[in-house]
């Protein structure tokens, strides 16, 4: 038995048929028939209509313009909004990313205004009559993504398509049309006009809804986009690293089966893999090892990558909350090699960062994207798994109120303090507060006759 339609499917269904009896052509267009011949869930149903702005808002007089001297409205119902798009054509592009104008049209001259044939199918969703004027179903066929009509002109009008056709590709698990992938190539560095904003956008979902990212990477590179885009990334492309640890090959191989490997990923995890070793081209040095041998290292790539993280994640235009999470485990990703040394406080404070399940997994890919040692993250599971009843981080036993009763005058010292006996508590030196205030007492004492 098939699913029961979604709600946003039925809604522009009824949409449709509203438009239908009014006379208008109205049509199923885009993403929503690609997924739908694919098997594919769509989560959005956009409808492309013969009737001009003023119909549709006439026939739903709850819709709303959203795009009024573009022919959008967005029609809205209990259970969903649809987009109701008049048939148009575009011209004019003159910032390569929005047209100058548009007139009116229909629906095969809409089609050849459209990105990729894959995205310029319509459908009839009462007949189940399809509108392929652009050979799409053939591209859908053999998995390809092909520009409606000429690609050069098709990335002279908007530059952001070029990185379109790459997420389409990870996506779908689609390869992209010679001829595209060549014009992408020539209009490559056109790319830096569009806004960072866009850019982030079309990169986070590449990240995060495609099957491979990885592949998806690999493509940005091959078509000269990544360059432009995150040169930082395509500098790891060809970095050696030693054989013994990597043995899968230089950090951008090593970086893209990590991404492959993700399943699920939020955001945060994706771009600290993207960013966890784009510290290592500016680090990397050969140094003499004791043995005589000859060995690359990278010292302080953490660190380093971190800084560049958070500069290409604000360039990017990131929330700042995703910025300090990203650049924060992609900093503390080496120290998961010593967590079997941890002190009891300082495991306890790494697992009790509001990150740590990211950070984990990160662990988990990078070890088993290289060397595929994962003793460490089973260790730490089998940590968490014995302290699940816990909570996360204890509330602090001694206050400041406390510390200056002990003598010690308010000021930075108190929070010195605070912080020493917090550790000392975590290393769980001390049964309750009573002990730890008996410790503390005689450690400012012997601070104090000093």
């Amino acid at each position: 038995m098939s699913a029961a339609p979604s709600a946003a499917r039925v809604a522009a269904i009824r949409v449709v048929k509203v438009l239908q009896r009014a006379g208008h052509q109205a049509l199923f267009a885009g993403g929503c028939v690609r997924d739908q011949l694919l098997g594919r869930d769509a989560k959005d149903f956009d409808v492309a209509t013969s009737a001009h702005p003023d119909e549709v808002l006439s026939l739903f007089p709850r819709a709303t313009a959203v795009g009024r001297s573009f022919g959008v409205i967005l029609v809205h119902s209990e259970e969903h909004s649809t987009e109701v798009a008049t048939f148009r054509a575009e011209a004019d592009y003159e910032d390569g990313r929005r047209p100058g104008s548009v007139h009116f049209t229909d629906a095969q001259t809409d089609a050849g205004r459209r990105d990729f044939t894959i995205n310029a199918l319509f459908l009839d969703p009462v007949t189940d009559q399809l509108f392929d004027f652009v050979e799409g179903q053939s591209d859908l066929h053999h998995r390809l993504i092909r520009t409606v009509g000429d690609p050069h002109a098709r990335f002279a009008e908007d530059h952001l398509r070029m990185l379109r056709a790459v997420r389409f590709a990870a996506a779908l698990d689609f390869s992209v049309h010679p001829d595209t992938a060549d014009a992408i190539q020539a209009h490559a560095s056109s790319i830096r006009r569009i806004s960072a904003e866009r850019i982030q956008q079309e990169l986070t979902r590449l990240l995060t809804e495609s099957s491979r990212p990885g592949s998806g990477l690999r493509l940005l590179h091959e078509t000269g986009l990544l360059v432009h885009l995150l040169p930082e990334v395509a500098a790891m492309v060809g970095q050696a690293q030693p054989a013994e640890f990597h043995p899968e090959g230089d950090v951008f191989t090593h970086t893209c089966m990590m991404l492959d490997a993700m399943q699920h990923p939020t955001p945060t995890l994706a771009y600290a893999v993207l960013l966890h070793d784009v510290g290592k081209p500016p680090t990397a040095a050969a140094t003499r090892e004791p043995d005589g041998s000859t060995r690359i290292r990278f010292n302080g790539h953490a660190r380093v990558g971190a800084d560049m993280a958070r500069e290409i994640l604000q360039r990017l235009r990131m929330p700042k909350r995703h910025i300090e999470a990203i650049s924060h485990c992609v900093e503390n990703h080496m120290r998961f090699m010593e967590v079997q040394k941890m002190r009891p406080a300082t495991l306890r404070r790494l697992t009790g960062n509001l990150t740590f399940p990211v950070e984990l997994e990160l662990h988990r890919l990078d070890c088993l994207c290289s060397h595929g040692d994962i003793s460490n993250h089973e260790f730490l599971v089998d940590y968490l798994a014995h302290r699940e009843d816990e909570p996360r981080l204890p509330p602090n036993w001694v206050t400041g109120h406390d510390i200056m009763a002990l003598g010690v005058p308010e000021g930075p010292e108190v929070g010195e303090w605070m912080a020493r006996a917090y550790e000392a508590q975590l290393d769980g030196h001390h049964a309750d507060r009573a002990a730890l205030l008996a410790w503390l007492r005689g450690e400012v004492a012997g601070r104090r006759s000093e």
